[in-house]
């Protein structure tokens, strides 16, 4: 059964937290896996290579790792090979899966990914941000996003511009450390609570200066939101993007990058604007993990993006 954001978040902070304290990795049998994985990528990556060197305006893409999180638990290594071999460029970690991080980071440079951010649980995010921050220097993100909030963490309008008060106090840490936090929205966010829009708490009440936003665009469009409205009422504050397809309503299937119904290349039209710097490709839960991410990358690698207006 996939597991849901939810658990593995509760389990991404235990695993985080281990893996920021300097625990080693497991010794598992983890060369000769990633040799098959990266064998069994090496049909897509000449289409891979390919759609890299032709995107189309879109630029260099990446894939949040919690699509593919069932492979990564099996094969870290050769998860990350075969996804380079696809023609991501960058990935966004949602944990390092029992690995220090001097090994994750030995696994990226060795493959040839960068890894620009990560995301943090909340409870990791308060109780132990330096030694967080320190992983993340070894592995180089620059961003530590917040990814999810469980119900028992959310709550009225208030406690909203408190959570902006912790984002803005991260904010001035990772700041320190040469480093700067972000939020990621799900729907949960859009959905008046006291009258307010809590995603518009945040963005009010947090300092441009300390805190970004990551912007998932299946989960602004299953809200009803128009991604490129909160682009022009917030320019600048969207320096992350999650690239993910919804077919539309009634049910909001999610599915591959291009076979839904979100207009990515007008969304991407407008990056500068949104202050976009990185952009990740996610699917939670596809029928067929690497055809999905496969699929993703050729759509972006043809998208003919057009000069913003």
């Amino acid at each position: 059964m996939p597991q849901d954001r939810r658990s593995f978040v509760s389990t991404l902070g235990v695993a985080l937290g281990a893996a920021a304290l300097g625990c080693r990795p497991r010794t598992e049998d983890g060369a000769a896996a990633g040799a098959s994985a990266a064998s069994g990528a090496g049909s897509a990556s000449a289409a891979g290579d390919s759609a890299t060197a032709s995107a189309g305006g879109v630029g260099p893409v990446g894939l949040q790792l919690y699509t593919v999180r069932d492979a990564m638990k099996q094969d870290f290594d050769g998860t990350l090979a075969r996804v380079a071999q696809l023609g991501y460029r960058e990935v966004e970690f949602a944990g390092y899966f029992d690995r220090d991080p001097k090994a994750v980071r030995a696994t990226l440079d060795r493959v040839g990914l960068t890894a620009p951010s990560a995301h943090i649980p909340l409870d990791d995010i308060t109780s132990r941000l330096p030694q967080v921050i320190e992983a993340a220097k070894v592995v180089g993100h620059q961003w530590i996003v917040l990814p999810f909030l469980t119900p028992e963490q959310r709550g009225r309008a208030d406690d909203w511009k408190r959570l902006a008060e912790r984002l803005n106090a991260a904010g001035r840490q990772t700041q320190a450390a040469g480093m700067r936090m972000a939020y990621h929205n799900h729907a949960f966010e859009l959905e008046r609570v006291d009258g307010q829009v809590p995603l518009e708490l945040l963005i009010a009440n947090t300092d441009a200066a300390l805190v970004d936003f990551e912007m998932d665009l299946y989960w602004m469009t299953q809200a009803g939101e128009q991604p490129l409205e909160w682009f022009r009422r917030h320019p600048g504050r969207f320096a992350l993007l999650h690239l993910k397809d919804s077919k539309g309503p009634p049910q909001h299937e999610m599915t591959s990058v291009g076979s839904g119904t979100i207009d990515f290349a007008r969304i991407l039209a407008a990056r500068g604007q949104a202050g976009v710097k990185h952009q990740f490709v996610e699917h939670d839960n596809p029928a067929d993990v690497w055809a999905s991410v496969s699929e993703s990358i050729g759509y972006l690698g043809k998208l003919q993006v057009p000069a913003a207006g």
